[in-house]
């Protein structure tokens, strides 16, 4: 990340943005070594301070977004019509033969965005195959910390094939087809989890608040002595767990099969759920597993974008908050969403929640919204001291331009920016107290560089991995039908939160 900022600086004139008012009031900021320690109209001036005038602008605190995938930078908008599980059947097609100069290049494109768009912290489920290293996680965490962002940049592992979870998906193949995703099958889990232990063990990046987590990819996926290794290693190194858990409904419908109980149930009997642990998408939570992520002190991360592109459903939020659970907001990969913009993820969470019945009284409010996206992310990553502006609190700011066509005129301000806002309007982008983005310019990286190196990866990644691609052409219309016709089982789940 970004040096800290050494010194005062008075950032004055801006409006703050305050959920409890309807339109932000003028108010000053002081910074001093990155962290905000004054809050308040028509602050003095240090001696020797930076003065940024702010005047004609709207500040509000770095977005966060609490759910993404560093590796997925390189495979934006591969597919169309693609469910959550021919992504998955996608994955050695637009993510194979990765050097490790794609590594850093691929969340290099994702923390770019990131931070243009006034996010500036992830959590960041990272995918190597066939597992992670401590060279790839060390390339990523370099992507961020050369941009400047904060992250959770956590190894994304698995000991079980896609094809091996989804009972009966493998056997629905012809032959051929069987051995091909048989080569492809996942390594034993005691080399993975020697894999991530290796990566904890030499992490170097906390300082510069790049921290590290695990994130056993998706319940299903994994086997209870995996997931049980992976709750170790997290427990054993002090870093949290995330895993995508109920995200579409075939993975509610398979976990009731294997375990005979829900996806939070099976992992709360396995000791994994608590303040550490993160859920991701839970569209096909049942209400008693909301009660239980409440009272573990566990966080959802709601992914609209990416729920809706895939197919996955409505999650529902205004139960989730109501049960009393810490709820985040997140894009999703470039892959899946197809962007990074949390501007956009909070529009979509509004319209989800609204969309999902006529009863006004049943919907999050903008400053829910705003809130997850901010204090509630933050939570969910574990990240102390960001999400607010507020005197202790560290000074990673988003400048939005109050003259762009989004804010006139400027009426409502948190209604606007989780309604209006899509991040046309951001100017500047501070963090720790350090400017990373002036004048809608990057300055911690040239992004002109960047993309044409990004288009010469892609030229030489299509080349390498056009026989993934025709394999995936053979399995396309297999998995296209049997996941659509195992999803048609009933599930017991209201999807209506109003009903």
């Amino acid at each position: 990340m970004a040096q800290i900022q050494p010194g005062f600086t008075l950032i004055a004139g801006g409006r703050l943005t305050d959920p409890a008012l309807r339109r932000a009031e003028p108010a000053d900021l002081l910074v001093e070594d990155g962290i905000i320690r004054a809050v308040g109209p028509d602050l003095a001036t240090p001696e020797g301070a930076t003065r940024i005038d702010a005047s004609g602008m709207l500040l509000h605190p770095g977005l966060v977004n609490a759910h993404t995938h560093g590796h997925g930078g390189l495979a934006r908008g591969q597919g169309d019509r693609w469910t959550l599980e021919l992504l998955l059947a996608a994955a050695p097609w637009v993510g194979g033969n990765r050097a490790l100069a794609d590594k850093k290049l691929t969340a290099q494109i994702c923390a770019a965005e990131m931070v243009l768009k006034g996010c500036t912290a992830a959590y960041d489920l990272y995918y190597e195959f066939p597992g992670p290293s401590r060279e790839g996680m060390d390339a990523a965490a370099e992507a961020y910390a050369e941009v400047g962002m904060r992250a959770v940049l956590a190894p994304m592992v698995a000991d079980i094939s896609f094809y091996d979870a989804i009972p009966g998906l493998r056997d629905s193949l012809p032959p051929a087809l069987q051995a091909a995703v048989d080569r492809m099958r996942l390594p034993a889990g005691e080399a993975t989890l020697a894999g991530i232990d290796a990566v904890l063990r030499h992490w170097r990046w906390n300082g510069q608040d790049i921290r590290a987590a695990v994130a056993p990819t998706i319940p299903l996926h994994c086997s209870t002595e995996f997931l049980c290794g992976c709750g170790r290693l997290a427990r054993e190194h002090g870093v949290p767990l995330h895993s995508h858990v109920g995200e579409s409904k075939i993975q509610a419908l398979a976990g009731r099969q294997r375990y005979g109980r829900t996806l939070v149930a099976e992992l709360d009997a396995q000791g994994l759920l608590g303040p550490d642990f993160t859920a991701a998408h839970a569209v096909w939570l049942e209400d008693d597993d909301l009660r239980r992520m409440a009272d573990r002190g566990a966080s959802l991360v709601h992914n609209p974008g990416s729920n809706m592109r895939l197919g996955n459903g409505l999650f529902r939020l205004r139960q989730a908050l109501d049960a009393g659970v810490n709820v985040g907001l997140g894009t999703d990969g470039a892959s899946c969403s197809d962007n990074l913009n949390m501007y956009e993820a909070m529009r979509g969470a509004s319209l989800v929640s609204k969309g999902q019945g006529p009863d006004p009284r049943f919907w999050a409010s903008t400053g829910e919204i705003y809130r997850a996206a901010t204090e509630g992310s933050a939570r969910a990553l574990g990240l102390e001291g960001i999400g607010r502006l507020a005197p202790g609190m560290k000074a990673d700011i988003v400048f939005l331009d109050l003259a762009s066509i989004t804010w006139v005129p400027h009426n409502a301000t948190v209604n606007q920016l989780v309604h209006a806002e899509d991040a046309t309007s951001v100017r500047h982008v501070m963090i720790a107290g350090r400017m990373v983005v002036r004048d809608r310019q990057l300055l911690t990286l040239d992004v002109a560089k960047l993309a044409r190196e990004a288009e010469a990866a892609r030229e030489r990644l299509e080349a390498l991995n056009a026989s993934g691609k025709i394999l995936f052409e053979q399995l396309e219309p297999v998995v296209g039908a049997f996941c659509p016709a195992f999803a048609q089982q009933p599930y017991p789940i209201n999807r209506y939160v109003c009903d």
